[in-house]
Order: C-alpha cells, then structure tokens, then sequence
C-alpha cells in the first residue's frame, strides 16, 4: 500500500535556524522549541496596549435552526474533522434529528452568549 510507505520531503527550500538548515526531524524541533520559547522568562511592557483604541463591541444575533443547517450544509463530508474528531458527517447526522439540532443550536447560542468562541463553522 503506497500510502502507508514513508514519505520523503517535496523539493523545497529547507528550514533554517541560526544559519543551519534543520534537515532532521531533531533539527526542527530544536529549532522551533528555542524560536517559540525564546521569549521564556523576559519582561514584557504591558503599558502598550492601554495605548491601543478599544474596538466597538459587536453583537451577534442567536443562530436559528435553519443557519446551523445552512452552514453545517456547506461542509464537505470528506474533511478532516478538528481537535474534538467530530467530522461534518457525524454533525449533519447529527442536525437531521430536530432534538439534536436544537441542542446544538442551544449550545452555540450560549458560546456567543458567554464570548466563548474558538473556531467557525465553514
């Protein structure tokens, strides 16, 4: 099975760190570690963002049953489901029961409600 096999890098230009090109997987990870973790430790002046202009809050309308489908619509049944491994599928599986679907509704309503919104349906 091909898709099984290893599979070796596309020709494209190599990462590189301090003007060493991370061609190991070790190489990478040394490299990203440091990179994201460089700023560990140091002080930050926080001051700046009282400087910033406060943007207008926005209020955003409850979603209806019928835009939970609508959206969930769009979806491709082949995509890769996100971080909770719930694909489109099993969502519009899910939708085409009205009690499942105003659960959910309920659900993304009270995210909205409580500001609590990490991700998008589309």
């Amino acid at each position: 099975m091909s898709w099984v096999r290893k599979k070796s890098f596309p020709a494209i230009e190599s990462i590189s760190y301090k003007n060493c090109l991370c061609n190991t997987l070790s190489d990478l990870w040394n490299a990203l570690h440091k990179s994201y973790n460089s700023a560990e430790n140091k002080l930050v002046n926080t001051r700046l963002l009282n400087e910033l202009p406060q943007a207008d809050s926005i209020e955003w309308p409850p979603f209806s049953s019928q835009e939970f489908r609508d959206a969930i619509a769009k979806c491709s049944l082949s995509s890769t489901p996100g971080p909770d491994h719930i694909s489109w599928r099993h969502l519009k599986a899910m939708i085409s029961h009205n009690t499942c679907l105003e659960k959910l509704v309920h659900i993304a309503n009270a995210c909205i409600t409580l500001e609590y919104v990490r991700g998008h349906l589309g």
